[in-house]
C-alpha cells in the first residue's frame, strides 16, 4: 500500500478540499510519521527507525576494521546505503580516538553483535583501555550495539536530548530491525539507559582519555541535525567527528532536523581550524564538505517552497524535487525523496498556521 493509495490513512484529500480537510490530513500524516505506523513511514519520516522502502545495492559482509586517519584516530567505515539483510544494517561509521589515559569509541553499531566486534577491534588497536562509548546521532545504526559496551564495563554517554529521543523511539526501531534483519542477527540488542549525560563543554571525555576533546552542540536545546546531536572536536589532530551534522558523498537525512539549528551548527563548524572531518556516513572528507551540506539544505528548502507555492501536490513532490548538483550522492533516489516530502509537509504546515487574509 503506497502513501497515495486510497486505502492509505495518508491518502491526500483532493487539491480543492477546504483548509479544514487539509489540516486534518496533515495532523494524521504527522501522527503516523511519529508513531512509525505502516508503510507510510518509509516515505514520510522515520527512516532511521523503519525498514527502508527503497534500498541501495547489497554490500558484502565484513568484520569491524578500523583504518588509521591521524595519530591516535581511526575510522571503521559503514557499508552505506539503506538497512537490509545483505549489509546487516551496518551502514554507519564508528570512530576510535585514543589518548594517554584511555580511548573513546563514537558510534556503537546497529546490533549487540556488531558492538561486540567494534569493541574487540578497538581494544586490539588502542594500547589503552576503552573508557566510554559516545552515541551520536540517535539512529539505529549507532545505538543498538551499546549493550555490548555496557556488558564489558564500558559506560555509554550521550546528550540528554538524545537520550530522551532514544527512550521515546528506539524500542520501535528494534522491533523493525528484528523483522528486517532477523532475530539471530539482533540477538541481545536492546535500548540501553546511558550511564552518563554530557552537555557541551563538559570536560569528562578529555579527562578520561587524556586527549584534548571538545564536545560541541548547537541550536535551541541542542537541536540541529537531530535532538542532542553532538560533534566532537579532536584538537590534537584538527579532526571533527561530525556524527549526523555532516555526511560525505551521501544525502543527509532531515527527518529529525531543526534547519535553523543545523545551519547555526554548520556556520560555527566552518569557522573551526579543521584538517579533516570524520562523518557519520561516508568517507573521511575535507572541511569544505560543511559548505556542501549547507548547500544541499538550502537547495532542498528552496525547491520545495517553489513547489508549494505552485500548488504541486505531495504525491508529485518527490519526482519534482530534482537537485542535479547532488544526484551522485548516495541515497539520492531514496533519502532525498523522503527529505523532499518531509520538508514540503513542514512548509505546508507552517503556511496553514498563518492567519487567512482579511476578506476570505
Amino acid at each position: 500500500m503506497s502513501l497515495m493509495s486510497p486505502q492509505s490513512p495518508l491518502a491526500l484529500p483532493p487539491s480543492t478540499a477546504p483548509d479544514a480537510a487539509r489540516r486534518r490530513w496533515l495532523g494524521s500524516a504527522w501522527a503516523w510519521a511519529w508513531m512509525g505506523a505502516g508503510p507510510a513511514v518509509a516515505v514520510v519520516g522515520l527512516a532511521g527507525c523503519s525498514a527502508a522502502a527503497l534500498r541501495q545495492p547489497a554490500a558484502s559482509h565484513a568484520a569491524a576494521t578500523f583504518e588509521p586517519v591521524a595519530p591516535g584516530l581511526w575510522l571503521a567505515r559503514g557499508q552505506g546505503g539503506e538497512v537490509d539483510p545483505a549489509n546487516r544494517g551496518r551502514v554507519g561509521n564508528t570512530a576510535l580516538v585514543a589518548g594517554p589515559r584511555g580511548a573513546l569509541v563514537v558510534g556503537g553499531g546497529v546490533s549487540r553483535r556488531q558492538g561486540v566486534e567494534l569493541l574487540a577491534a578497538a581494544r586490539q588497536i588502542a594500547s589503552v583501555p576503552v573508557r566510554a562509548l559516545l552515541i551520536t546521532p540517535v539512529r539505529q545504526e549507532f545505538v543498538l550495539g551499546a549493550p555490548a559496551f555496557q556488558e564489558a564495563g564500558v559506560p555509554v554517554v550521550m546528550h540528554p536530548a538524545a537520550a530522551r529521543l532514544m527512550r521515546a523511539r528506539c524500542d520501535n526501531c528494534l522491533k523493525n530491525l528484528k523483522r528486517e534483519l532477523g532475530a539471530q542477527e539482533m540477538a541481545g540488542s536492546r535500548v540501553v539507559t546511558p550511564d552518563r549525560l554530557l552537555e557541551a563543554g563538559d570536560p569528562w571525555l578529555a579527562e578520561v582519555t587524556g586527549r584534548p576533546l571538545r564536545l560541541l552542540t548547537f541550536g535551541v536545546q541542542a537541536h540541529s541535525s537531530g535532538p542532542g546531536d553532538v560533534a566532537l572536536l579532536d584538537e590534537a589532530s584538527g579532526s571533527l567527528l561530525a556524527g549526523g551534522l555532516v555526511s560525505a558523498d551521501s544525502v543527509p537525512d532531515v527527518q529529525d532536523a531543526d534547519f535553523a539549528g543545523w545551519r547555526q551548527a554548520l556556520a560555527a563548524l566552518g569557522g573551526l581550524p579543521l584538517q579533516r572531518i570524520l562523518p557519520g556516513h561516508g568517507p573521511v572528507c575535507p572541511p569544505q564538505q560543511i559548505q556542501r551540506i549547507a548547500g544541499y539544505l538550502n537547495a532542498l528548502e528552496a525547491r520545495t517552497a517553489q513547489l508549494l507555492a505552485a500548488g504541486v501536490p505531495l504525491s508529485e513532490v518527490a519526482e519534482a524535487t530534482e537537485l542535479p548538483a547532488f544526484a551522485r550522492w548516495e541515497g539520492y533516489d531514496s533519502v532525498h525523496r523522503r527529505n523532499a516530502a518531509i520538508v514540503y509537509l513542514r512548509q505546508e504546515r507552517e503556511l496553514l498556521r498563518q492567519p487567512a487574509p482579511e476578506g476570505r
